[in-house]
């Protein structure tokens, strides 16, 4: 008769302490003529995280970027198709972490907040961390009035066409997990990324947060690439098409709600002449009228029928993100948020020496072999 107080072998593996490994990150750096700056952020991202990867992607830049930052330790790959969106898309795709930081290499974010805003995403598991831009101490204005206008405004305008609590949709310093990264998809190829990324995030419910982190001037040699009426107006036009997408019922409904109003008003002159006289006197806009309603008819079908679209895109983007592990399944906290022998987050502290990383061409070290802590 077997014992079942006794443990079997799958009892035992169930029960077995996991060997903890050290999530691979990586610091994904967009930059066009950024040869001021460029040197100085690499160098800041690698002492700040040490067990990190850090990646330039020089967008086609006419200076010397690309070879500043491959002296200072980087790894320079190159996309030639101009766009901050396209530059994003390429990174996500080429790029394999479990932790990915994006930052300018402009050298207006540091690097610095880059171990807090990593260990608010494992600790709280998390698929993405915002740095909410904060201006230093005692330093200028680091962007122009329009911009800060111009942010305001796009902030409530996101929040009203989509929901969410982001209080700056346009910052650039961001930290995501591997399964927001690759089930992310692009769709834009300029400024309008950092919309889309918060879109995403929305659309699908996933667990976010934000930190104030210290936002600088740029260098006087950086010239600032955003613009702020063009590309405001090509943020503008897509967060109304990315609204179309994401919520078409609304969006057809607001069509279709206008145009029954014209429609009313438009017909409410021969009806009341018909009312008053028992004949139609203006047939012009009363075709018009009729016209303008079943438009409006028309275009509440179409919401509807790509309401059931989205639902089915939607699902599908859910699937692959669930088809990737969460990040803190099997991952331990990197000696680099190791602080006075105990962990930022307050949890005991691993011995140096017994996590993993990887080394500087991306590939992950192998942990040596744990001693007995016990007679």
């Amino acid at each position: 008769m077997t014992d079942l107080s006794m443990p079997g072998p799958m009892a035992r593996l169930a029960t077995a302490p996991r060997a903890l490994r050290a999530p691979n990150v990586a610091v994904v750096l967009p930059c066009y003529n950024e040869q001021s700056s460029i040197v100085r952020v690499v160098e800041g991202f690698r002492a700040a995280l040490p067990e990190a990867v850090v990646y330039v992607y020089d967008n086609a830049s006419e200076d010397r970027t690309a070879e500043l930052a491959a002296a200072a330790g980087a790894l320079v790959r190159r996309e030639e198709r101009r766009g901050k969106g396209t530059v994003v898309c390429r990174m996500f795709a080429d790029v394999d972490a479990d932790i990915y930081v994006l930052a300018d290499g402009d050298g207006t974010y540091d690097p610095a907040d880059a171990p807090g805003m990593v260990d608010r995403l494992l600790r709280d598991n998390l698929d993405m961390v915002v740095g909410c831009r904060v201006p230093a101490d005692g330093a200028p204005r680091p962007y122009p009035r329009g911009h800060v206008v111009g942010n305001w405004i796009f902030n409530r305008v996101v929040k009203a066409l989509f929901g969410g609590t982001f209080t700056d949709v346009f910052s650039g310093y961001r930290v995501m997990s591997r399964r927001f990264v690759k089930s992310f998809p692009v769709r834009f190829d300029g400024f309008e990324i950092e919309t889309e990324l918060v879109t995403h995030t929305v659309d699908l419910g996933l667990p976010h947060a934000e930190m104030a982190t210290t936002y600088r001037s740029r260098d006087l040699d950086s010239k600032r690439k955003l613009r702020t009426l063009r590309d405001g107006l090509r943020i503008g036009v897509a967060a109304l098409l990315l609204f179309k997408e994401m919520r078409p019922l609304r969006f057809f409904t607001l069509i279709a709600a206008t145009l029954t109003a014209l429609a009313l008003g438009l017909g409410a002159i021969p009806v009341t002449e018909f009312l008053d006289t028992g004949l139609v006197l203006r047939f012009p806009t009363a075709i018009l009228a009729a016209s303008v309603q079943i438009v409006a008819v028309i275009s509440l079908t179409a919401g509807i029928i790509l309401d059931s679209v989205c639902h089915s895109r939607r699902q599908a983007k859910r699937l692959v993100y669930l088809s990737m592990p969460p990040l803190t399944a099997d991952c331990a906290r990197p000696e680099w948020l190791v602080v006075g022998g105990a962990v930022v987050d307050g949890h005991a502290a691993v011995g140096a020496g017994t996590l993993t990383g990887p080394d500087r061409s991306g590939r992950r070290q192998p942990a040596p072999a744990a001693g007995r802590t016990g007679p």
